[in-house]
C-alpha cells in the first residue's frame, strides 16, 4: 500500500493523480444530480439550437419565444418540440469542429468525456510505467520516458474510445425555414392577406409547425371576385420565403399534398 501511495504521489504519476481526483468529484456530482441537467460543453461548440415555443391568442396573434441569432418563433409539436433556424442560419457540428481536442484527433465528443478518458488513461499508464521501472519516483530520465509513454498511451486509448462515441453524439442538422418552400400548408387563421395569416406545415420527420404566411397583393384583386379564398382549413402552397419579414408567401392550392 505504501508503495502504491508513493508511486501515485511521485513524478510523473502525481501530475495525473490530482486531475483524476477532480474528474472523479465532477462525475460523482453529475451522478448525484448536483449539476442539474447535464449538457456537456464541447470543444469548439458553436450555437446548438435552442427550442422555440409559441402560442396563438384568441385574436389570431401569434407570439413566438424564439431566441435571437437566427432562431425563429416557430412552435413545433406532434411528439416533441424543436426549433427551426432562420433563413441562412448555419449550424456547425459543435462536437469537435475546432479547438485543441479536435486538433489532436479527439473531437466529436463532449470535452468533459474526452478529458476524463484522457486523464484516467494517462494516470493508469503512468502508474503502471512507474511500477515497472521500480516504483516511487523514477530517476529523471526514466520519469520523462514514463511520462511520454503515458501521454502517448492515453491519446491512443482515448482516440480508440472516441471513434464509436462520435456516432452517439453526432448532431443532426437543424431544419431551415427555406425547407418549407414548395410544401403545402393548412391555414389556421380566419383569413390570409398581405399583412396577416398563419398556417400549419408538416416537416419530413412528421412534426408540424405554425408559421406566418402572407398573400401577394396581385393575388387578391379588388373585390376578390373569382379568386379562391384562403380561410381557416383551406390548403395553400408555399412558394417563397421572406427573410426580412420572416414569413412565407402562399397561394391557393387544390392539388395533392406536397
Amino acid at each position: 500500500m505504501d508503495e502504491f501511495v508513493d508511486t501515485a504521489l511521485g513524478f510523473p504519476t502525481a501530475l495525473f493523480s490530482f486531475s483524476l481526483v477532480v474528474v472523479a468529484a465532477y462525475w460523482t456530482l453529475v451522478l448525484l444530480g448536483g449539476l442539474g441537467h447535464f449538457h456537456a460543453g464541447t470543444d469548439g461548440h458553436t450555437g446548438a439550437g435552442a427550442g422555440a415555443g409559441g402560442h396563438v391568442h384568441g385574436g389570431g396573434h401569434f407570439h413566438g419565444g424564439g431566441h435571437a441569432g437566427g432562431h425563429e418563433g416557430v412552435g413545433f409539436h406532434d411528439g416533441g418540440h424543436g426549433a427551426a433556424h432562420g433563413d441562412g442560419a448555419s449550424h456547425e457540428d459543435g462536437h469537435g469542429s475546432g479547438g485543441p481536442l479536435a486538433a489532436i484527433g479527439l473531437g466529436g465528443v463532449p470535452a468533459t468525456i474526452t478529458l476524463s478518458l484522457l486523464i484516467a488513461l494517462a494516470w493508469f499508464a503512468s502508474l503502471a510505467g512507474s511500477v515497472l521501472v521500480g516504483g516511487g519516483t523514477p530517476a529523471p530520465p526514466l520519469a520523462l520516458a514514463v511520462l511520454a509513454a503515458a501521454l502517448a498511451a492515453a491519446w491512443l486509448g482515448t482516440r480508440l474510445a472516441v471513434v464509436p462515441l462520435r456516432r452517439v453524439f453526432r448532431e443532426e442538422p437543424a431544419a431551415s425555414l427555406r425547407d418549407f418552400v414548395g410544401r403545402t400548408c393548412v391555414v389556421r387563421t380566419g383569413r390570409v392577406g398581405v399583412d396577416f395569416g398563419q398556417a400549419e406545415v408538416t416537416a419530413d420527420d412528421g412534426s408540424s409547425a405554425i408559421v406566418q404566411v402572407r398573400r401577394h397583393v396581385m393575388d387578391v384583386p379588388p373585390g376578390g371576385a373569382g379568386v379562391p379564398a384562403l380561410a381557416a382549413g383551406s390548403t395553400a402552397l408555399i412558394f417563397d420565403f421572406d427573410p426580412d419579414g420572416q414569413f412565407f408567401w402562399v397561394t391557393p392550392y387544390d392539388g395533392p399534398a406536397l
